[in-house]
């Protein structure tokens, strides 16, 4: 629901008749109000409530109490109240604390109702403080809260303040847009003292686009509902209304009678602030009929009354705030005190403390002294039995790792003796097929044709067993017994090789002769060549690297 909306007025044009003595007194009371006092007041700004500073420190007692009883929310309940006592009297800062500290117990508790009208406060305080858009971020995550719980007044009020924030920045379109969502609302809900202050609301929006016929229909609609629920205190400020709004019509004696009317149900509820509001009017409408000097002397009761409450605020205030830097100051010497107590007993405990240890380490060390010289003539005779135990068992792996190097030597002498008998036997069978494979091509240029066709086939099948690979892996698995990891580390260091690349770089790394791979592998020397210097392409050797000297270093 929209509060706090100052009334806007148009220049008053002043008569002809006027004499240019009023015109002065006027306009210097005038100005004497405005720096004065500054701004004129809002009309329905709740003034601050009689002995407020008495009111904090009842609150900050119940506040105490509920602290004492750990119990949380309600001493948030406080909280908030003394927030709100802080806000309406105008002391902003201390109030958003008081606030922020409630908001954070109630979020910790889920109490989302609670939230939600605190989130309320917390928006017209931003508000208050010309923040706009921390205002509005109260107010969604509000409204937000009421909708879960489906509270159509609670909604209907966060509508209408946000529909004053739109309306205060002159976007009139999504002020009614709000306003009417506020005034459903309350309608759902059946609150006409709701539905009163948001017809009063668009009334003064119309009024403000100077739609003065549509201000004067919604201001007379909220009239009509404030007296059907006998609400003289909502009702002041809709009479003044029309009457602003007659006046602004040329209406001059009608608005006077509604001015007339509201100064009279201010003085019946006490409202100083809007009986200064209505002498202020009632002076504007005799300067607009020309009676100055009836104009002047309710001027200067506006400008009185203004002045009294004004003086009487301020000494509020400065009374308030003395409250509460006296329970501030109070506050902090209760927590000195507790604290000094807190720590005068810890000391006191941890005095005790150390004294019952002393005691007890001083025995222990005691204790454990005789302990430790029994223990330590024991560790000597069990060290010396373990250092005789543990020499003999050196002495025993010592022996043991010798004849293992020695058994594992013999092993590979062993492999290497087969590896290069092994070899051995290869290249002779190879020579000898050689051998035979030659006299058969020699006995095949003979002219003996009948043996010819046998020789040739006996020759293809030696051709044959010289490319056999099935010795082979035979070949390799005693090779890399001999030489461990030596095919993984190559592979590491060049691509991928292939078979016959493997069985030729293991040659070479046994240092045969070029003669002996030739006849092992059974091809000849410049076959031989043309392979090497094809692997060493794929080892990518350079030229003046040792293709021999490479394998050996891997």
């Amino acid at each position: 629901m929209h509060t706090g909306r100052a009334k806007k007025h148009s220049p008053s044009p002043i008569l002809p008749r006027m004499t240019l003595l009023a015109v002065w007194i006027l306009s210097l009371s005038c100005v004497f109000i405005q720096t004065t006092f500054g701004q004129k007041p809002e009309r329905n700004i709740p003034a601050s409530p009689q002995n407020s500073d008495s009111l904090l420190i009842g609150l900050k007692a119940n506040y105490n109490s509920a602290v004492g009883k750990n119990n949380d929310v309600e001493a948030a309940g406080f909280l908030q109240q003394i927030g709100r006592l802080l806000f309406i009297s105008g002391h902003y800062p201390q109030s958003l604390d008081y606030l922020l500290q409630a908001e954070k117990i109630f979020r910790s508790k889920g109490q989302q109702k609670m939230l939600a009208v605190n989130l309320n406060m917390l928006g017209e305080l931003y508000y208050r403080t010309r923040r706009p858009q921390l205002a509005r971020k109260q107010f969604d995550e509000a409204l937000a809260i009421y909708q879960n719980l489906g509270q159509e007044s609670g909604k209907a009020e966060i509508y209408g303040r946000i529909g004053h924030l739109y309306e205060k920045r002159e976007m009139y379109d999504s002020a009614f847009y709000f306003q009417r969502k506020a005034l459903q609302s309350y309608q759902l809900d059946r609150h006409p003292g709701g539905a009163a202050k948001i017809y009063e609301n668009i009334g003064s929006i119309y009024e403000d686009l100077e739609k003065y016929d549509s201000a004067y229909f919604y201001f007379n609609k909220a009239y009509a509902l404030n007296a059907q629920t006998h609400n003289p205190r909502a009702q002041v400020e809709v009479v003044n209304n029309l009457g602003d709004v007659l006046r602004k019509t040329g209406k001059f004696r009608e608005g006077l009678t509604y001015s007339f009317q509201s100064l009279k149900l201010a003085q019946t509820s006490g409202e100083r602030y809007q009986i200064s509001s209505a002498y202020n009017d009632i002076s504007k409408a005799y300067n607009l009929l020309a009676r100055n000097d009836s104009a002047f002397h309710y001027l200067t009761l506006s400008r009185s009354l203004l002045n009294d409450i004004y003086s009487e605020e301020s000494n509020k205030q400065l009374a308030l705030l003395q409250t509460l830097y006296e329970i501030e100051k109070k506050d902090n010497e209760i927590e000195q005190l507790t604290q000094a107590r807190r720590i005068d007993t810890l000391i006191s405990i941890a005095t005790g403390i150390v004294v019952v240890l002393v005691i007890v380490v001083a025995a222990l060390i005691i204790s454990r002294q005789r302990l430790k010289i029994r223990n330590e003539q024991k560790l000597r005779a069990q060290h010396k039995q373990v250092y005789e135990a543990q020499n003999q068992l050196m002495e025993v792996e010592l022996r043991n790792k010798q004849l293992e190097e020695e058994h594992l030597k013999q092993q590979l002498e062993t492999k290497t003796q087969e590896l290069s008998s092994y070899t051995l036997h290869v290249i002779r069978k190879n020579q000898l097929l050689e051998d035979l494979r030659a006299k058969l091509d020699e006995m095949i240029k003979d002219d003996k044709r009948d043996q010819r066709k046998q020789i040739k086939a006996l020759s293809e099948q030696i051709g044959e067993g010289l490319q056999d690979d099935q010795h082979w892996e035979e070949f390799r698995g005693i090779f890399e017994q001999v030489h461990q990891s030596f095919f993984d580390r190559l592979q590491q260091q060049t691509g991928p090789l292939t078979a016959n690349d493997l069985r030729l770089i293991a040659l070479i790394k046994m240092n045969l002769t070029s003669t002996d791979i030739a006849t092992l592998l059974g091809i000849s020397q410049d076959s031989l060549r043309v392979i090497r210097h094809r692997l060493r392409k794929k080892l990518n050797l350079a030229a003046g690297d040792n293709l021999s000297a490479y394998i050996q270093s891997i």
